[in-house]
């Protein structure tokens, strides 16, 4: 049985892209990184289109369109930076809904939080019905300590620290920060992760 010989114009399209490291282009063509280095080395490839990737995938997610680029070979490097795009901008839609979705969630989350504190008094008045028969009192004021207010701060912090990572999420994949504040929000962002650990 002959041996499937790579597809050597699929991978020098990956590799000249930069988009995807060069082991993660051998494990997708079965082949060992070696061997695409030796390939590139050989053949004067150049991972020369990595910027005009990233630029190509935000104009795909605001406008849909792809600019070509000024270098020796437009037609071919076009088509190389259209691919990469393509899967770039599938994976920033992706992370885009599943923000989407979590942010959601914490909403609904909080409503549940909000409608808690508000009926605090009649869902106390439910555990003590409840629990009038208990002897011991632990089932009672595990119930009680649930609902009381500092499980209430708590969660309350909780969730605020969740939206506000979310909201800074959600800013960068709708591109709406600037470049200068990228380190800004790592930081914030890594602080409230610390915040909602300590909690």
């Amino acid at each position: 049985m002959a041996t499937k010989q790579p597809d050597w114009e699929a991978i020098e399209r990956a590799y000249r892209a930069g988009a995807l490291s060069i082991r993660t282009i051998a494990e997708r063509n079965g082949i060992s990184d070696t061997a695409i280095r030796k390939k590139a080395k050989a053949s004067g490839w150049v991972r020369d289109l990595s910027e005009q990737v990233r630029k190509e995938v935000r104009n795909k997610l605001v406008r849909g369109e792809v600019r070509d680029g000024q270098c020796a070979n437009p037609e071919r490097d076009a088509e190389i930076v259209e691919e990469a795009a393509e899967e770039g901008a599938t994976v920033v839609r992706s992370h885009r809904r599943d923000i989407r979705k979590a942010s959601n969630l914490a909403n609904l989350l909080m409503d549940d939080l909000l409608t808690t504190i508000q009926q605090r008094e009649s869902i106390e008045n439910a555990i003590e019905e409840e629990t009038k028969e208990d002897s011991s009192g632990i089932r009672r004021g595990a119930m009680l300590a649930a609902v009381g207010l500092p499980s209430n701060a708590k969660t309350l912090f909780q969730l605020s620290s969740a939206m506000k990572n979310l909201q800074v999420l959600e800013r960068q994949a709708f591109n709406l920060d600037d470049k200068e504040q990228s380190s800004d929000v790592d930081e914030l962002s890594s602080l409230m992760d610390e915040l909602s650990k300590d909690a």
